[in-house]
């Protein structure tokens, strides 16, 4: 019988990915990976990010989603460019999506791109897209048991930001517990408590980013 070794498609990925983190380099544009579950509140997180700094910085998004252009429109009201990417049912952006989608972006305008990821804590996870740092966001209305389940994608990350707090007494989610597990998965991640509601935790978040634009 013949055994036929594939190349891992993984390889390529990370071929793609750095070529576009050094691309963005060269234009001087931050790039954030902006991941988490589907509900978790990415969109609406990133609509308040958007309110409160695009006057000071020049920002666009790239938006993943499986078949609709749903939270691309919602930032478009916004007016920052933002360019949408279906996968057709694939659960993650890849590097050669966002190499795509980055020559349809005046990179010489812009400092920070984000980019919102499919809504799932595994695949994007694996997935290198050329980003200088990656985050996620983890709702109160997830469990607190998340973390350990799915370790790798909070491994990975910079910044954790724990959202929906404004309804943590409606729930038995255990904020401690949540932190806990966190930084033993990934002892120096930042983690942020934000609301979308009452807007707990969004300066914090804000200045992490312009923190991280100005190293």
């Amino acid at each position: 019988m013949k055994i036929e070794v594939m190349k891992n498609i993984l390889n390529e990925n990370e071929k793609i990915a750095e070529e576009n983190r050094n691309f963005f380099k060269d234009k001087k544009v931050f790039v954030i990976n902006l991941m988490g579950s589907p509900g978790s509140g990415k969109t609406s997180l990133l609509e308040l990010t958007l309110k409160k700094l695009k006057n000071e910085i020049k920002m666009a998004v790239i938006e993943g989603d499986l078949f609709t252009a749903k939270d691309a429109e919602r930032i478009e009201r916004h007016n920052v460019p933002v360019i949408q990417i279906n996968t057709a049912g694939g659960c993650h952006l890849d590097a050669a999506m966002i190499k795509r989608a980055a020559q349809n972006l005046n990179l010489d305008e812009l400092d920070l791109v984000i980019v919102e990821n499919v809504g799932n804590l595994v695949c994007p996870a694996e997935f290198d897209v050329g980003e200088n740092v990656k985050a996620v966001v983890l709702s109160i209305t997830e469990g607190d048991d998340k973390p350990l389940k799915y370790p790798l994608i909070f491994k990975e990350s910079a910044v954790a930001i724990l959202n929906k707090t404004d309804i943590l007494k409606f729930t038995n989610f255990n904020l401690e517990s949540a932190r806990e597990d966190l930084t033993t998965i990934h002892p120096n991640i930042k983690i942020i408590e934000t609301s979308c509601t009452n807007g707990e935790g969004l300066n914090e978040w804000c200045e992490w980013i312009k923190n991280n634009l100005m190293r």
